[in-house]
C-alpha cells in the first residue's frame, strides 16, 4: 500500500477514485503517567509521556486508515492528512484520512 501526503504518486496513474478513508483512535494515559507529565509541565521541557501517547495513536488511526482501503481494493492512499482534538484532559482524538485510489 502506498501512501503519499500529496494528490499524486511520481510514476504513477491514477485509475480510479474509490472514495475517502479514515481511521481514528482516542488515546489516553494512565493515572502516573499523568503524574509525572504534570510534573514535568511544572519544570519545563518535553512531555515524553504524550510525545509517545500521540506517536502511538497515530500509528493506530493510519493503520486503521489503511485498514480500509484495502477493504475498498485500494492500491493506495493519497492526500493523507492527521487531525488531532483534545477530547478530555489527558486524552486525544487522532484521525487520519485521506482518499484511497487504484493504479494503473
Amino acid at each position: 500500500m502506498i501512501i503519499v501526503n500529496t494528490d499524486f504518486i511520481p510514476g504513477k496513474e491514477i485509475k480510479e477514485t474509490l472514495g475517502l478513508v479514515r481511521g481514528n483512535t482516542i488515546q489516553a494515559k494512565n493515572i502516573g503517567k499523568d503524574i509525572v507529565a504534570g510534573f514535568r509541565q511544572l519544570v519545563g521541557g518535553e512531555i515524553k509521556e504524550y510525545t509517545e501517547m500521540l506517536s502511538e495513536a497515530r500509528e493506530i488511526a493510519l493503520q486503521r486508515m489503511v485498514d480500509k482501503a484495502e477493504k475498498l481494493g485500494a492500491d493506495a492512499v493519497i492526500n493523507v492528512r492527521f487531525m488531532t482534538s483534545a477530547v478530555m484532559g489527558g486524552a486525544a482524538e487522532i484521525l487520519a484520512y485521506g482518499t484511497a485510489v487504484k493504479l494503473e
